[in-house]
């Protein structure tokens, strides 16, 4: 027994001391907020002051110190994101992870995230390159200084950036430019939605195409040419197996790890899902007669989340314009992307105008290495590929070589594993994108820095003449009263003998689907908000009439008319009114197909319940009702029975679950179509779905339908990269709260069918909520789904997450009248 004790109590002791040594690692991790601190490079001391909010205020008497101090400050906060981002917008994941992100890496260095970078940053102004040299700076000696302990995601990974970072070469100035890029990779992309109909059009004619993918409600499809005649005609489709020189991530060795990261890059080129909502009222709709302006874009939902709120405040000095802006930056740039300075305030949606074209590019016979371009006089003319070789370093293996091509359109995105090379015959095309956002004009940098100096709508409308990708819809008010509404960013402009407008992939050696200039910034869609109040919500921002084609890949109306019969219902708004919308959980897309549903007839136990359920339900998909679940499991069980069983299980799977087919399934049940629903009807289609969907309910939420919680299937999950892969470590790192919502409702909540553990989990919502008053800027408010700090083992993490749920906010105020902190970087 002796011998016993002893172990015990040497278990006892060693779990104590590690205990001990987790407690001193955590606390060592955490950012120095208090005391003084030295930052070589600053030309003069500034205060970084955190308030009872939890925003950063970074004050400083020249703007470069106030750049520096925020590079040190993400760094500090959100170093892990700093890392992943980097990594993936250069190409670099396997070094970490292995094969299983290879493909990725290889979509980033096709693209040439970085090259373009490169040739951007070197288009910008000189004040801007100070900003990001600055910046930069600010991130190297953070890492540099070895001043607190890394986060955990470092020790696990055994990843040190110190020496890089040293040497000033663990963030350089095209890395802020090259986020910029990947944030309208994210948001300002189609390219799916063109390998999608060149999939569907194997076994779809075309007029079955614009079923499946119909145009915005009113319209004609923007295409003219009948597309599924054309590709047969070419010769487009692979007829067999993709050569696997590179192996697909589906067939690599597994890693849990990497598996978020596939998926994000799965989401790529799709704009269905990434909507947000914005709206501003006049003085004539408000109850303090001064505007008031609302946003909330909608984003995949990740821990730590993308924004981290600031303040940014610094003097003028010679030759550099200071600034004075509060809001929403993003780690990796030095700039408030969303918020307003004293005077004036803005928001953005995603206006997805269709930016990116896929070319085939007809290879010539007996010689791939070159391809063919638009006739010259009259005579077949070749050109060979521009090529550049890169080698990926791959933890566990030896490196792979690969030779990236482009041809004049672009990168070609055929030569690696994916959707392009799965569908086109790559013995006799290449498929080539072009994209707005590669093009080494790209001003994003210093659009943004003007923003933050901007005074007026006018001066913000003059700031934003510079933005280019993603294009945004932004509405604006200032203290004078002004409220606008202008879409800012690069729209191409198409031929008129264009009859596809980039629909889907066009033969690229025909000069009249080349792209033929830019939409002039004076032309695209404004409003000097004569009505009173302005909203955008990703539906068409332009009247039927309007001459330019911006894109067919809207986002179906409900939204943005949910907030305008919002608006008209109160004449005088104020805070709580905004709060509110921001918080209207209505679906009508509900129910537009809710009498379908309860018109399927069903013998299954749970019917008669279920049913009774439905009857009342008014469209409120609300976190504790059953009526969302029947509903929702109702809808996605019929879209895979009747789309599905059309396109065939594979082709299907590829395509569903980012994009929900809703619009295909209203215009299918409302003219009830035999050809998709079958020789029986859709009323039958509809009972066999209700019955399956009833079965997938009982398995998830047990028998007693008066227990069943749209809130339980509907959880928000705020994903780590890697760590919400790992069943042991995701508790600690994502986070995860109860939603209602779905994605037609204004409180968004975006669900990816195709996830087999949770299909209906909220992974795309409001990623941000801010109300600006216009009257009293200092009673402007905001909230975000987690917390400021991306240390998954402080407080801060996620103190935010309850607020989110419940559409609360906290005060954005750049003059606070206590800070929870002072800390004071000095040079």
């Amino acid at each position: 027994m002796r011998w016993v004790n002893r172990i015990v109590r040497g278990l006892l002791a060693v779990v104590l001391l590690l205990a001990l040594a987790l407690a001193v690692y955590a606390w060592r991790s955490q950012p120095v907020v208090d005391g003084t601190l030295t930052l070589t490079g600053l030309r003069g001391a500034v205060k970084v002051q955190r308030d009872d909010a939890d925003v950063t205020h970074i004050l400083a008497s020249d703007p470069r110190d106030a750049w520096m101090a925020l590079g040190y400050v993400h760094a500090q906060e959100r170093g892990w994101q700093l890392e992943m981002n980097r990594r993936l917008m250069r190409g670099r994941l396997s070094e970490v992870f292995g094969k299983t992100t290879l493909e990725t890496d290889l979509l980033m260095r096709t693209l040439g995230i970085r090259q373009a970078a490169q040739a951007q940053l070197a288009g910008l102004n000189d004040e801007s390159r100070q900003a990001l040299k600055a910046y930069s700076d600010g991130i190297n000696a953070f890492f540099a200084s070895r001043s607190q302990a890394l986060s955990p995601e470092f020790q696990i990974l055994r990843i040190d950036p110190r020496d890089e970072a040293a040497a000033g070469r663990y963030w350089e100035l095209e890395d802020s430019v090259g986020w910029s890029l990947m944030m309208a990779l994210d948001l300002g992309g189609n390219w799916g939605n063109e390998l999608a109909r060149l999939s569907a059009l194997q076994v779809l004619d075309t007029n079955a195409l614009w079923q499946l993918f119909p145009p915005y409600p009113g319209e004609p499809p923007a295409s003219k040419a009948d597309l599924a005649a054309l590709y047969r005609q070419l010769g487009v489709y692979r007829t067999t197996t993709a050569s696997a020189d590179i192996p697909p991530a589906s067939s690599m060795p597994a890693s849990q790890m990497a598996q978020g990261i596939r998926e994000w890059v799965d989401t790529l080129g799709y704009v269905e899902s990434k909507g947000s909502n914005n709206w501003v009222v006049g003085g004539s709709r408000s109850a303090s007669g001064k505007p008031l302006l609302a946003n909330d874009p909608h984003l995949g939902l990740s821990a730590p989340a993308i924004w981290y709120f600031a303040h940014l405040q610094a003097p003028d000095v010679p030759g550099i314009k200071g600034m004075d802006a509060i809001g929403a930056t993003l780690p990796g740039t030095p700039f408030v992307v969303l918020g307003r300075t004293p005077d004036v305030a803005w928001g953005f949606t995603n206006t997805g105008p269709d930016v990116q074209d896929l070319y085939l590019e007809q290879l010539q016979p007996g010689n791939a290495s070159a391809y063919r371009l638009p006739a010259a006089n009259g005579q077949e003319a070749w050109s060979g590929f521009t090529e550049r070789v890169e080698t990926f370093k791959v933890k566990g293996e030896g490196d792979v070589v690969h030779t990236v091509r482009s041809t004049r359109h672009g990168p070609v995105l055929s030569d690696i594993p994916g959707r392009a090379k799965e569908l086109v015959d790559t013995s006799r095309y290449a498929l080539a994108l072009r994209w707005t956002a590669l093009e080494a004009d790209n001003r994003n940098v210093q659009a943004s820095l003007a923003s933050n100096r901007a005074r007026s709508v006018d001066e913000l409308k003059n700031a934003f003449s510079d933005f280019h990708s993603p294009m945004q819809n932004a509405v604006m008010a200032d203290r004078s009263g002004r409220i606008a509404y202008k879409a800012v960013g690069r729209i191409p402009l198409r031929s008129p003998d264009n009859d596809i407008r980039g629909i889907a992939p066009a033969p690229g050696w025909d000069a009249r689907y080349d792209w033929t200039g830019w939409l002039p910034y004076d032309d695209t869609p404004q409003d000097d908000g004569s009505r009173g109040w302005i909203a955008t919500a990703n539906q068409r921002i332009h009247a039927p009439d309007y001459p330019h084609f911006v894109t067919q890949d809207w986002a179906a109306p409900y939204r943005y008319e949910r907030i305008e019969a919002l608006l008209a219902r109160t004449p005088r708004h104020d805070a709580a009114s905004f709060r509110s919308i921001h918080a209207d959980q209505h679906a009508e897309a509900a129910l537009r197909l809710l009498p379908f549903l309860l018109k399927a007839p069903s013998q299954h136990p749970q019917a008669g319940a279920a049913r009774a359920q439905l009857q009342t339900f008014q469209g409120d998909m609300g976190v504790n009702a059953a009526a969302p679940l029947i509903f929702s499991v109702w809808a996605d069980e019929f879209t895979r029975g009747v789309v599905g069983g059309r396109l065939g299980k594979e082709r299907f799977e590829k395509l569903y679950g980012k994009r929900l087919f809703r619009n295909a399934i209203e215009g299918i049940l409302e003219r009830d179509d035999k050809d998709w629903c079958g020789a029986a009807g859709c009323a039958v289609a509809s009972a066999a779905a209700l019955d399956r969907a009833l079965d997938r309910i009982v398995a998830m939420q047990g028998t007693d339908v008066s227990r069943w919680r749209w809130g339980a299937a509907h959880p928000a999950i705020s994903v780590h990269r890697p760590f919400s892969n790992v069943a042991a470590l995701a508790p600690l790192f994502e986070v995860r709260r109860e939603t209602g919502g779905d994605p037609f409702t204004v409180n968004v909540g975006q669900y990816h069918l195709d996830k087999a553990d949770a299909p209906f989990a909220n992974r795309h919502a409001a990623s941000l909520r801010a109300i600006y008053d216009l009257a009293e800027p200092e009673n402007s408010q905001f909230i975000y789904q987690t917390g400021q700090s991306g240390n998954a083992l402080s407080g801060r993490y996620r103190d935010m997450s309850d607020e989110w749920v419940d559409v609360r906010y906290r005060p954005l105020r750049m003059k606070p009248p206590v800070w929870r902190s002072t800390l004071t970087l000095s040079p």
